[in-house]
């Protein structure tokens, strides 16, 4: 891979450097190289002094690991990253893809569902995912057991499908879906993942992992989802993304239908089969994601400090969230110069950025 890759992998996994502040570095240098160079300063402008980015050893190790295992990066920005996850919130900077990659390209759905999930639920899984399969849609789940392999398997017949993965895209997880796995990577599956190859997944990856499900489809649909369950995560990520979040529904006796039957009460479409999809997305023309216009990084001049802004900034935050656009306020600053003091108190792990436009103080 090209130096260029190796920085922009060493900037995506420098501490502190998340989905959201990723981007904003790349927009604000101009290229993954000259942002490497000036995490150090700009950790130490937000109190960070001994800021060190991803080691070019480590990067290398980790770009050798993915060669080695047959894995393709595809960047953030570039013509072979995924259209419609490049228009959420907060895009991986890049994932490691084994498989064909062809298929994270074509107008794709979520089948996702309970993990412990009924006979009908599957079978039910395996339906919707022959359904939609044959009209020509690739199908996206995490690859968990129950509802999410029995849409893999069911799709691998037809367009094909694509597993988000928590872990490493090289590992197996559950170690009972190794059949389906093997199944997959003999033709019509693609493993997605933003971790590095190698990596055991652990409880808080797989939020992460949901929202590339919802983010690589137009729709998701939900099928034996609990009421506290990763699914209604998913189906929550779906709905801040923009995307559409439909339900099958199921009996009011059995726990499993419980989440499922509220997102219907609250207005989700209720799904029989793969023609109720499509009628719900008024046909296959609203699942085509219209191409997203190629960002070309410029080289973008540092904003001038205002004062120590970052120092009055991260005194009006505290630990509960608050309104960027509040803040631009309060302060009297130029959205410029806030986003750049933000940047800054963001790489010395003083705050978080989270969803909706809001930001909190770091837990110490």
């Amino acid at each position: 891979m090209s130096e260029d890759a190796l920085a922009w992998l060493r900037l995506a996994r420098s501490r502190n450097v998340g989905p959201q502040t990723f981007p904003r570095l790349i927009e604000r240098f101009g290229s993954a190289e000259r942002a490497l160079e000036a995490l150090p300063s700009l950790a130490a402008k937000g109190g960070e002094r001994a800021y060190q980015p991803c080691s070019e050893r480590q990067g290398r190790e980790e770009m050798a690991r993915a060669e080695a295992a047959g894995a393709v990066m595809l960047r953030l920005f570039g013509e072979e990253y995924p259209a419609p996850l490049a228009e959420i919130a907060d895009p991986p900077p890049f994932l490691w893809a084994l498989g064909d990659v062809a298929l994270a390209h074509r107008p794709a759905i979520a089948v996702i569902g309970a993990r412990n999930a009924s006979t009908l639920g599957r079978r039910m899984a395996g339906m919707l995912a022959e359904g939609l399969s044959a009209a020509g849609f690739v199908v996206v789940s995490g690859f968990a057991r129950g509802i999410d392999a029995a849409a893999h398997a069911a799709a691998l017949e037809g367009a094909g499908t694509v597993a988000a993965m928590a872990g490493g895209a090289d590992v197996i997880y559950p170690e009972q879906n190794a059949a389906l796995a093997a199944r997959m990577r003999e033709g019509g599956g693609l493993f997605l993942s933003e971790a590095p190859m190698g990596m055991q997944p652990l409880a808080r990856h797989f939020p992460r992992r949901n929202r590339i499900v919802s983010g690589l489809s137009a729709a998701t649909v939900l099928i034996e989802a609990a009421a506290r369950s990763g699914s209604l995560i998913t189906a929550r990520m779906a709905l801040e993304q923009g995307r559409e979040v439909m339900a099958v529904p199921g009996s009011p006796l059995d726990p499993r239908a419980e989440g499922c039957n509220g997102l219907i009460r609250q207005g989700a479409a209720l799904i029989r089969s793969a023609e109720d999809v499509l009628e719900a997305l008024e046909g296959p023309r609203r699942l085509l994601s219209p191409a997203r216009e190629r960002f070309t990084p410029p080289a973008l001049p540092e904003p001038e400090p205002e004062g120590d802004l970052a120092a009055r900034l991260f005194e009006l935050i505290g630990p509960s969230a608050v309104d960027l656009d509040a803040l631009s306020r309060d302060l009297g600053a130029a959205p410029s110069a806030l986003a750049a003091a933000l940047l800054e108190l963001e790489l010395a792990g003083r705050v978080e950025r989270l969803s909706g436009g809001m930001v909190a103080r770091a837990a110490e």
